[in-house]
């Protein structure tokens, strides 16, 4: 469960360190390229110089890669691939036979899990992940409830997804081939690269994420408020209640 905390707590710690510093107060100079800063403790190589490279101009935050679905990586293509070959041709879950999907080693040995004990291995498992998408809406967070992992329809297709290895598939790649048979006989097949988010999708996914504490009216005036945070004189609204 640490793994949903990390980019959070990364940006509480850079507001913390941003305002203790504008608050005067000092830490090690030597903290990253020092005998026992950062770089020699995590790096075996590494060039000093990179740390300030593009400072003030390149903002890493504008180009930060997004999931379009709250799954692990690996389950995207798959999943955006069935998804877009249901809309195409209109077929339901029920009618689905079978489905294949060619993925890398690690996607094989890691998250090829027909059986998942839990929701959050659920999520990590392809077969899951690519059987709840011709059920449910895949992009909603809401879809992946514990009423997912125990219905009947969803568990039954899991057992029928095989993840196959892809002839030349590089070891890091992410894309999948997806075959789906349906009952009838036919067959429908899908490359998709990426699954995750693309430009002009943001709003949709930080609605999705916020509408239950904020309603969808609440949701996108926040999301428009914080597209233009640098025009903000102060951040204090962002704590109010």
């Amino acid at each position: 469960m640490v793994k949903r905390l990390h980019l959070g707590r990364a940006s509480e710690a850079g507001v913390l360190a941003a305002s203790l510093a504008a608050g005067g107060f000092e830490g090690p100079k030597t903290v990253l390229e020092g005998q026992f800063g950062f770089l020699r403790v995590f790096c075996t190589e590494f060039d000093e110089s990179q740390l300030t490279r593009g400072l003030g101009d390149d903002f890493v935050t504008l180009s930060t890669v997004l999931k379009r679905y709250p799954v692990h990586a690996t389950a995207h293509a798959a999943v955006r691939a069935v998804r877009d070959l249901q809309a195409e041709h209109g077929f339901s879950g029920e009618a689905v036979e079978a489905v294949t999907v060619t993925g890398n080693r690690r996607m094989i040995e890691r998250h090829a899990i027909p059986e998942p004990a839990d929701l959050m291995l659920a999520q990590y498992s392809i077969p899951f992940c690519v059987a709840l998408a011709l059920f449910r809406e895949a992009r909603d967070p809401e879809s992946y409830d514990e009423s997912a992992l125990v219905d009947p329809q969803i568990r039954a297709l899991t057992r029928r997804v095989r993840v196959v290895p892809e002839e030349g598939t590089a070891h890091g790649a992410m894309g999948s081939t997806v075959t789906v048979r349906l009952a009838d006989g036919r067959h429908f097949e899908r490359h998709e690269a990426s699954g995750l988010l693309e430009a002009g999708e943001l709003e949709d996914k930080f609605t999705r994420l916020t509408r239950g504490a904020l309603g969808e009216a609440g949701a996108a005036r926040l999301f428009h408020r914080l597209q233009r945070l640098e025009n903000e004189t102060s951040l204090d609204w962002l704590g109010a209640p």
